[in-house]
């Protein structure tokens, strides 16, 4: 997508002055701390907010060419050549950082950072640059969801692109794991009371939330309690044929015709059969998404915000009808379905406030 497009999409929040602020992530490997933070990327440049990752694995791995720098040998403790290239690519990464605030809005420093004194370093150097200072901990002691993280991201990194044995990358990261636990100091509710941060256990089965402080952190918060680090598995359907489908009319409120109900008791049919764990079920607001998902055994929750998109004055109209009645706006839409709005209606593109692309 051309650039001009993307930017014609995002939130417009030119009026608002974002104060400059690092993002720091704290955890031990295979919490999903660097998928979160690519996520957190992705998100706070589409609601207008610039901000750039720092992986310090990357710095690492430029930093060590030529070493065997993905065995856990490499991050003992008492590695004394390793923990030297160790500190160096942390501190690179963290002068780009300030770098690049310099000009940027929101910086991500993605690493460990698993002890108290790196931490507290962190602080010292970010505050000479007078940027603000949020920390993403990330406490994982579910061993189904690390084995999980282990399988699914770590060994495909390029720390293991390799290593051609997949179970043997897998224990050689289990052994780095052990080895970051010999000095690993989480967050602590009394002794970094002072720090702005959110602590998530289980990947989201609890949260702890202090200090927050101004729109940013706000807004970072909003997003990991509703983020989903796991994957999982969505299932998006129509729903069946309404009453206002078959008359060839737009919009309304119209009820399920003979055949959206049988369409609805085979999606019940099908869906039943998978037997889904945790199954959650999202319909909109309206009379045939609620039809269509009634026979589905599991928890609904209706939106508004996937409601269909209001047409105004041509509400409940057929094509034909608004073509005889509104011929300048039947053009107009037919030339610009994506911008278009039909009078005292919604139009497609999306804004600030929809959860959704509608």
């Amino acid at each position: 997508m051309e650039g001009h497009q993307l930017k014609a999409m995002r939130p417009n929040i030119a009026n608002m002055t974002v104060a400059r602020c690092a993002i720091v992530m704290v955890g031990l490997p295979a919490r999903g701390k660097t998928y979160m933070a690519k996520k957190l990327t992705r998100y706070l440049n589409w609601i207008g907010i610039d901000t750039k990752e720092f992986n310090v694995g990357e710095y690492r791995r430029k930093a060590a060419v030529g070493l065997f720098t993905s065995s856990s040998e490499f991050f003992r403790p008492d590695n004394i050549e390793a923990v030297k290239i160790r500190e160096a690519a942390a501190k690179h990464a963290l002068e780009d950082l300030c770098d690049w605030l310099k000009s940027g809005e929101v910086a991500i420093y993605d690493a460990t950072n698993s002890s108290r004194a790196r931490r507290r370093m962190i602080v010292e150097y970010l505050s000479r640059e007078s940027v603000n200072i949020f920390f993403i901990e990330s406490i994982c002691n579910d061993k189904a969801i690390i084995e999980e993280n282990i399988k699914q991201v770590k060994v495909l990194s390029p720390d293991y692109v390799m290593t051609t044995d997949k179970e043997e990358a897998i224990e050689d990261f289990k052994h780095r794991i052990q080895n970051y636990e010999k000095q690993y100091e989480g967050l602590d509710d009394l002794l970094d009371n002072d720090l702005s941060f959110i602590k998530i256990f289980n990947q989201g089965e609890k949260f702890l939330i202090n200090n927050i402080r101004g729109h940013v952190q706000s807004r970072v918060v909003y997003y990991l309690m509703n983020i989903h680090v796991l994957p999982r598995t969505i299932y998006l359907t129509r729903h069946g044929e309404s009453d206002f489908n078959r008359g060839g009319q737009i919009g309304g409120d119209g009820s399920l015709s003979e055949r959206g109900q049988q369409y609805a008791d085979e999606l019940s049919r099908y869906i039943g059969g998978l037997n889904l764990k945790n199954l959650r079920v999202w319909t909109s607001l309206l009379r045939r998404t609620v039809q269509t998902a009634s026979g589905l055994d599991a928890p609904k929750d209706h939106w508004k915000a996937l409601n269909e998109l209001d047409s105004g004055v041509c509400e409940g109209l057929t094509y034909r009808e608004i073509e005889e009645r509104f011929p300048d706006e039947f053009a107009a839409r037919d030339k610009d379905k994506y911008h278009y709005r039909y009078p005292g209606g919604e139009k497609n593109c999306p804004t600030y406030e929809c959860p959704c692309t509608r």
